[in-house]
């Protein structure tokens, strides 16, 4: 569904990734995994075509990406959930969740509104609350139900569970598996690599901008070298 062949990314003079080659199949949630700085924004933001790679391919569901912008990339059923939450702050929760359909169609808009205020009761309950007086947790489940809006196959998730309460982080987990069930495919990006393996059909480590592992989540579970450097030994 989803291929990186050799990506290269620079800032400036600086190289970012380096040679980065990751899959994801459709109905799969894929996970990179790396500390900060090691380059996993960088690999979505280049996805997303900011900044360009400056050299290898990035194919979705066979189309190259490489060189179409930003507005283009994201009309190809393709949401991204920024690390942040980034919610625009003085629009309730029910614009929030407007501007996220934008590109959906009238036909549909109401069904897919539905669908994540079903996923998400809390949205409901908050439905006319202004997103910037809403806690961290509700704020990350407004961000997923946005991006949700525009009926994606394909989620990009940047650190979902970044300065969570432990069991909001268990909350998102659980709906990022369901989104699975659902048929949605997840490309996850995290620090937080037990939760994150645990839940990943397929799962790469990234440090320095390249990819030095791969296997299945359980698989890097299980290894020594993730554990002493991601899950605490």
């Amino acid at each position: 569904m989803l291929y990186f062949d050799n990506v290269s990314t620079f800032y400036g003079k600086i190289q970012a990734l380096h040679d980065v080659s990751v899959e994801v199949r459709q109905g799969e949630i894929v996970t990179l995994i790396g500390a900060n700085g090691a380059g996993k924004s960088t690999l979505l933001m280049t996805l997303c075509g900011t900044p360009c790679a400056s050299s290898g391919s990035i194919r979705y569901q066979g189309e190259e990406l490489v060189g179409q912008d930003t507005p283009e990339i994201m009309r190809k059923s393709i949401a991204v959930v920024p690390e942040g939450r980034r919610v625009f702050a003085r629009l309730t929760v029910e614009e929030n969740l407007v501007m996220g359909g934008f590109y959906t169609a009238k036909s549909d808009f109401q069904d897919q509104l539905d669908k994540v205020l079903h996923l998400f009761p809390r949205l409901k309950e908050r439905f006319e609350q202004r997103a910037g007086t809403m806690s961290g947790g509700e704020q990350q489940m407004l961000a997923i139900g946005r991006a949700l809006m525009s009926k994606p196959k394909l989620l990009l998730l940047d650190e979902p569970s970044l300065g969570l309460a432990p069991i909001i982080i268990q909350q998102i987990f659980d709906i990022i598996e369901q989104l699975r069930k659902d048929g949605v495919t997840v490309f996850l990006v995290e620090q937080n690599a037990n939760q994150a393996l645990k839940l990943a059909d397929r799962g790469y480590v990234l440090e320095n901008g390249r990819i030095v592992m791969q296997g299945s989540g359980q698989e890097l579970l299980n290894d020594p070298k993730v554990r002493d450097a991601y899950l605490g030994g």
